[in-house]
């Protein structure tokens, strides 16, 4: 044998490597999130910051007991401190301690390492440890905390300002509801929902100057001054994470992009119809900046191992969990919808994977073939 054939080493595939390796990822995706994490403390207080550590010291605890007792994983490795972290960003701020650790525990111990730890789980597990909590404690999961500038605007105590969602409100609301009003946000400000005064001089500023009509619903929603999950209120912050994600090429555009592009479009066809607008007048800017849809389409449904490895497989599950949002939230009974859209297209993702085959170098794809 010659001497350039001694140090040959023959491996299984893949052959080609990258320089990112599944710690840098991981710890790309947490440093993305932080400043979501950041607002929803600043904006509910101490104790949201007590349910994230609670969160994460449980995702680290549990990960290292079954990464000792398997002898397999890496607790550098980032993916148990993100777990915790989506785990507790999908939480109300004012949440009694026992739920998120219940959810990280669920996420970890069962969705995680049942199936063989990083890499091997079939759906979400941030996104099954909430939807686990939320059908078991919902009424721990439906009480919200309110804004802090709300109290500044009020003349009262946080505690004793309504701090529903606006999703919840609309839904609510829209039970009894018979007659014609322009969309969710006006609807909610007829309620008497309250709005920050930065925002209402946002609204009025381009309605002045640019003579557009922004209602400073959408200004609230926007920034994030409004109730509803520790890190998922600021759409501004979810989107800056995002656009670093695409830009480290971390995340590619074709699952956010059929997820929002999916729920938009539909949204705009047949959201106004609860409210007497009729057809192409649904209210896009509501519906794209309130819940966890920003978090859920940048962070959650683009997660690599629950998602299909193709482009074409990834439009098909970003475009059919916008449908499935969208048929949740609108005509669903509960007021939001993005947790149960995403973990059942991860149920599809092997279906879609199998189907949506890329065709081999060098041969052509039959016609009617899989």
């Amino acid at each position: 044998m010659s001497e350039e054939l001694k140090d040959l080493r023959i491996e299984s595939s893949p052959q080609i490597r990258h320089k990112d390796t599944t710690s840098k990822i991981m710890w790309a995706v947490i440093i993305a999130l932080l400043p979501s994490g950041i607002w929803g403390v600043i904006n509910f207080g101490w104790y949201s910051l007590v349910v994230i550590a609670v969160s994460i010291i449980t995702a680290v605890a549990l990960e290292y007991l079954f990464c000792r007792v398997l002898d397999k994983g890496s607790l550098l490795d980032g993916s148990a401190i993100l777990t915790g972290l989506l785990v507790a960003y999908n939480m109300p701020p004012n949440v009694v301690l026992y739920v998120p650790i219940i959810a990280t525990a669920f996420a970890i111990a069962v969705v995680k390492w049942s199936f063989g730890g990083l890499g091997a789980n079939w759906i979400n597990p941030a996104l099954a440890g909430r939807a686990f909590v939320f059908f078991s404690w919902t009424g721990a999961m439906t009480t919200w905390t309110a804004p802090r500038s709300w109290a500044a605007i009020s003349g009262a105590s946080v505690d004793s300002v309504s701090s529903a969602t606006m999703l919840s409100t609309v839904k609510t609301t829209l039970l009894d509801f018979s007659g014609t009003v322009d969309g969710p946000a006006q609807l909610l400000i007829d309620q008497g929902y309250l709005v920050s005064n930065f925002a209402q001089n946002i609204s009025s500023w381009f309605s002045g100057t640019l003579n557009w009509d922004i209602s400073p619903i959408h200004v609230d929603l926007f920034l994030g001054n409004v109730s509803g999950c520790i890190g998922e209120v600021s759409a501004l912050f979810l989107i800056i994470g995002g656009i670093a994600l695409f830009k480290k090429k971390i995340i590619t555009w074709q699952i956010p992009l059929s997820y929002i592009g999916v729920f938009t479009i539909l949204v705009w066809i047949f959201g106004g119809l609860d409210y007497g607008t009729g057809y192409f007048s649904g209210d896009i800017w509501f519906h794209l900046f309130s819940g966890g849809l920003m978090l859920g389409a940048l962070f959650m449904a683009t997660d690599m191992v629950t998602s299909p490895t193709t482009p074409k497989g990834m439009i098909i599950f970003g475009a059919g969990a916008g449908f499935l949002t969208f048929l949740f939230r609108i005509y669903g009974s509960l007021p939001e919808g993005v947790s149960l859209a995403i973990l059942l297209m991860n149920i599809f993702v092997p279906m879609i994977d199998r189907y949506i085959v890329p065709v081999r170098f060098g041969t052509k794809k039959k016609r009617g073939a899989a």
